[in-house]
């Protein structure tokens, strides 16, 4: 069995999860609107431009979930999956991750964005296995704190090295598909690195590799 190692946002998703859930307790009044916004904002510009300070932005993203009851924020999460996620789950990319498990190979999403947002939506895409940034979370309530290593750029390929001795699993025959040039640490892993409708630098970068390049939303 190979790992079909998957990106998550704006590769299996028609977007951000991330950065819409911002948006989407900017809507539910449950934020600072225009301030949150702002850096909200900030932060998505940083991260297509490589240059994201990932716990200067954990510190931000986070902090709503400390100062929210668990079960508020359990409720809220399922509005947001309802109204922000389900219609930008492409439906190629289900069946790109359906092919692979077809084909007996073990389907893993990594992302940067917390494991709060993208645990359900990893349930949503039929993929049991996730790595994510981890949230802290002490005696039942979030801490506003990250749990060890975000899953962020060379994080990624920190935290998929401890999943692979975890669960004793190899990289041979591994593909994984991304977006993004944060991910190339991680692509130059892989046995099949695939760009997935990729930003400038990732685009040229595969290009230059002889990696293929697809699209998941112009299927």
């Amino acid at each position: 069995m190979a790992l079909a190692i998957f990106d998550l946002d704006n590769t299996l998703l028609a977007g951000d999860s991330d950065y819409l859930w911002g948006t989407f307790l900017v809507e539910q009044k449950l934020v600072d609107g225009n301030h949150y916004e702002r850096e909200n904002e900030r932060f998505y510009r940083e991260y297509d431009e490589g240059v994201l300070d990932i716990f200067e932005f954990l510190r931000f993203s986070l902090k709503p979930l400390s100062e929210n009851d668990p079960q508020i924020l359990q409720d809220l999460r399922e509005r947001f999956l309802v109204e922000k996620i389900d219609p930008i789950i492409l439906e190629a990319g289900r069946d790109l991750v359906e092919k692979h498990k077809r084909s007996g190979d073990i389907a893993l999403i990594i992302t940067a964005t917390n494991s709060f947002v993208t645990a359900p939506i990893a349930q949503r895409l039929g993929i049991e296995h996730l790595i994510a940034t981890e949230p802290e979370i002490i005696d039942g309530r979030y801490t506003g704190n990250v749990a060890g290593e975000p899953s962020y750029q060379n994080g990624k390929v920190n935290r998929l090295q401890s999943w692979l001795q975890e669960f004793g699993q190899t990289l041979d025959g591994s593909s994984f598909y991304s977006d993004s040039h944060n991910d190339i640490p991680l692509l130059e892993q892989v046995d099949n690195a695939v760009a997935v409708d990729p930003d400038e630098i990732l685009a040229r970068h595969a290009s230059a590799h002889g990696w293929p390049i697809i699209s998941l939303r112009n299927s």
